[in-house]
């Protein structure tokens, strides 16, 4: 079992601060989701825990190695960013090879979810199609700790179900999840949080999500 320690995150642009002195712990086998509003700093806070953006403070720990910089996260952490990051002109099956080692490779090219455009490149492919591939390769790759920043944008009920299914089995690995679709972070994550007002607070139902309002109290 591997643990990765997230300490003392603070982080400011200008005047404004983002983040106040986060403290965050998963495990392999665990799934943490993070729930917020539109621009509260979720994805400056997987930034900084990636390490391509730095905070005022922070001290990350990857079992007894403490990350200094984003080499130290090779084959540690990966990332799923928000925006699209595959080459637009090379074929999906080259792109799983590229990724993935020689097993999780056969195991991707598999997925009825992907089959149908294997031979496609990502820019033929629509937003919900693109998004699956991207979620996959981040996934399967060699890391402990996966970073999946909204990683059920644009896709259909089926796939988030099929994605969340592969999320679950992947018990050799802790997932750190944020989406605005926070009934499927519910449903798949261990222990919740949401960051509100720079500071990440534990969250135990719904009934707190609603007192910090986040939710509505009619819901």
């Amino acid at each position: 079992m591997s643990k990765l320690h997230i300490d003392s995150i603070t982080k400011s642009f200008g005047e404004k601060d983002i983040l106040k002195d986060i403290y965050l712990s998963c495990e392999t086998g665990e799934i943490l989701g993070i729930l917020g509003r539109n621009g509260c700093g979720k994805s400056t806070l997987f930034q900084i825990i990636f390490g391509t953006i730095k905070g005022e403070t922070q001290y990350i720990k990857f079992n007894n190695t403490i990350l200094k910089d984003q080499s130290d996260r090779k084959n540690r952490i990966a990332y799923l960013p928000q925006h699209s990051f595959l080459p637009k002109n090379i074929k999906i099956k080259n792109l799983i090879d590229l990724f993935c080692d020689k097993e999780n490779s056969a195991k991707i090219s598999r997925f009825e979810l992907v089959k149908p455009f294997l031979n496609e490149t990502p820019n033929t492919l629509s937003g919900g199609e693109l998004r699956i591939v991207e979620v996959l390769l981040i996934i399967y790759s060699k890391a402990e700790f996966i970073l999946l920043d909204e990683p059920f944008h644009s896709l259909s009920p089926k796939a988030v179900a099929e994605i969340k299914t592969i999320i679950k089995q992947q018990t050799d690995k802790g997932f750190i999840i944020s989406d605005h679709q926070y009934h499927d972070v519910l449903d798949i994550s261990d222990n919740i949080f949401l960051l509100s007002d720079t500071y990440l607070k534990p969250i135990k139902d719904l009934t707190e999500l609603k007192r910090f309002n986040y939710l509505p109290t009619t819901i």
